[in-house]
């Protein structure tokens, strides 16, 4: 369930649908707004996303769950995303996901309990010279290791 009353996220919504209909194939920049606006594309603007796209409910909510990129429900307070492309795995960043799930004590896609950090794979950064590579609150960072995944995962007071 959003945070919002239905009245602000049915307000959101509309402003940002009005803004991208027009585009070709406006569906993905939507749920992008949405997204960004709120942090989480809730189920509650599934239909109201549908009705202003004349899409049916099943091709939003088809959209929503096949990208990884969006969520259903919101994230934590900080988000770590973990990158899993070839040149990561090479150095090191199954090891680097492993000790993550560890100390959280969560799975990929999980947030903590207690609403601090969220947990993400992704599949590239691009980041790939600067390997392993992660992304924190969408500040990407390069030649990561345990002890760095420590040191910020204690700042945000997880692993305690």
């Amino acid at each position: 369930m959003s945070t919002h009353r239905p009245q602000e996220l049915q307000a959101l919504v509309l402003a940002i649908t009005a803004r991208l209909r027009d585009q070709p194939g406006p569906l993905l920049e939507v749920l992008h707004g949405v997204q960004d606006a709120l942090g989480f594309v809730p189920g509650e603007a599934v239909p109201l996303i549908a009705r202003e796209l004349n899409l049916s409910r099943a091709e939003v909510h088809g959209v929503v769950s096949f990208y990884r990129w969006f969520r259903s429900t919101p994230p934590g307070r900080h988000v770590l995303r973990v990158c899993r492309g070839e040149a990561c795995q090479s150095m090191g960043a199954r090891a680097l996901e492993a000790h993550a799930l560890a100390t959280l004590g969560i799975d990929c896609g999980q947030t903590t309990a207690d609403g601090a950090i969220s947990l993400e794979p992704v599949y590239c950064l691009g980041n790939c010279a600067c390997a392993p590579a992660v992304m924190l609150d969408g500040e990407l960072r390069g030649r990561v290791t345990r002890e760095d995944l420590d040191a910020l995962l204690e700042s945000w007071g997880a692993g305690q």
